[in-house]
């Protein structure tokens, strides 16, 4: 193939060393490494903006420290964004502190709160400078195509009919509900989550301020985060309990909010019927193999997290650093061996699998226990927490930092 970015073969096909298909964290950053390191990139996103709400929010010190490194840090911290170091619960009347993000040895001891939308379009907008990277917004991904058991790029519908791209290597970065790993035949093993979230804002007037983070009381559970002018928060159901929660109506379900969250009282009439509440169903699930000839998943595609610690986002960079740290380089020649793309999982798996491990760990202990009707007390992981506050210290760097954090080693030739 000949330098010089995305080549265009016909009126509707593309042909590119590596086509990445999501534009989420993994598929953006990806494209963005990519694109520095001068191969031929293109990733599609099936939708024609990044703004969609009730999204992971939380970039985590290991994600600052990368765009650290990639020396686009001080751009990134200009955008609107608040930052929590110390992460406070109220647990059966009894305040614990779960982390303490100031305890960490690192350039970044916070968590960046900032709408995903815009953390995706400072990458784009960063992107635009490398000749040899297209992001294709509007741009579904419906299906393979393959050379025998070979994956040689993708189907795709655009406003403007339909597209093939051909690829030396495709990338699946299309979440949890993957149509890449779909078409691909993937095996999903299930892990389990107990339960599922409703997600919905809450108007903050400017004199409201409360550095709590989750609460959990007489069997109820939530998670609140202070976005400046709005409270995002995070109610917490047993599985498969949506329509029993639906049944007993919005002022049954605001009236529970309100007794474990009585700020949220000035604004709660924002959330005027269920269509100002949206449903997240939780999963936990990974697969075993990540590639095939011609194909790799990454990020959510590959293993999806739980909302616990809001670690998914910041995984899927981490995904996407490991990637072109592995593959960049090889990418610039031509198509990897199947054995080269298996890499990335050798080195991912592990971190992917401890981090579950936690989530499970978690889930078992604080928050089936909270969930349990007329669970009440302060679960003993919590208790050790509060009584030994070194804890504090590691608990946040499992959720900053995380399980074997990648540093950008790929190189840089836009």
């Amino acid at each position: 193939m000949d330098e010089g970015g995305p080549q265009q073969r016909s009126a509707r096909d593309l042909k590119v060393r590596c086509c990445v298909v999501g534009g989420g964290p993994a598929g953006m950053m990806l494209g963005y490494l990519l694109g520095r390191a001068g191969v031929d990139v293109v990733v599609l996103e099936k939708h024609a903006d990044f703004f969609r709400d009730f999204r992971g929010d939380t970039v985590h010190p290991s994600t600052l420290q990368v765009m650290d490194e990639l020396g686009l840090i001080d751009g990134f911290l200009k955008l609107p964004h608040q930052k929590i170091q110390k992460m406070d619960g109220i647990f059966a009347g009894r305040s614990v502190r779960i982390a303490d993000l100031s305890r960490l040895r690192v350039r970044y001891s916070f968590i960046a709160m900032m709408p995903q939308w815009d953390f995706l379009n400072f990458l784009r907008e960063s992107g635009k400078r490398f000749a040899s990277l297209k992001v294709l917004m509007n741009t579904e991904a419906t299906d393979l195509l393959r050379r025998g058991e070979t994956i040689t790029g993708v189907r795709a519908t655009t406003p403007d009919g339909p597209i093939e791209i051909e690829a030396d290597l495709t990338i699946a970065c299309d979440g949890r509900h993957s149509t890449v790993r779909e078409r691909a035949g993937f095996a999903v093993e299930e892990i389990g989550a107990p339960m599922d979230v409703l997600w919905f804002r809450v108007g903050r007037r400017p004199d409201e301020t409360e550095n709590l983070f989750a609460r959990i009381e007489n069997g109820k559970m939530m998670v609140t985060f202070d976005r400046g002018d709005y409270w995002q928060c995070a109610y917490v159901i047993a599985k498969g309990q949506y329509e029993a929660v639906k049944a007993r109506g919005l002022p049954a379900l605001l009236d529970d909010v309100l007794r474990l969250a009585p700020i949220l009282k000035s604004g709660i009439a924002d959330v005027k019927s269920f269509d100002d509440v949206k449903l997240l169903t939780v999963a936990i699930n990974r697969l075993s193999r990540w590639t095939r000839p011609g194909l790799l998943c990454i990020g959510d595609a590959a293993h999806a997290m739980s909302p616990i610690g809001g670690v998914g986002v910041n995984l899927a960079v981490q995904d996407a650093v490991a990637t072109a740290n592995i593959l960049a380089a090889r990418l610039a020649q031509g198509s990897p061996s199947e054995d080269e793309l298996d890499a990335v999982r050798r080195r991912r798996e592990f971190p992917v699998r401890v981090t579950q491990r936690m989530q499970v760990v978690a889930q078992n202990n604080i928050i089936t226990a909270a969930l349990r009707a007329g669970g009440q007390g302060v679960p003993f992981a919590l208790r050790l927490i509060t009584a030994m506050p070194w804890l504090q210290g590691l608990t946040a760097h499992l959720v900053g930092i995380g399980v074997r954090p990648e540093h950008v080693h790929s190189p840089a030739k836009g």
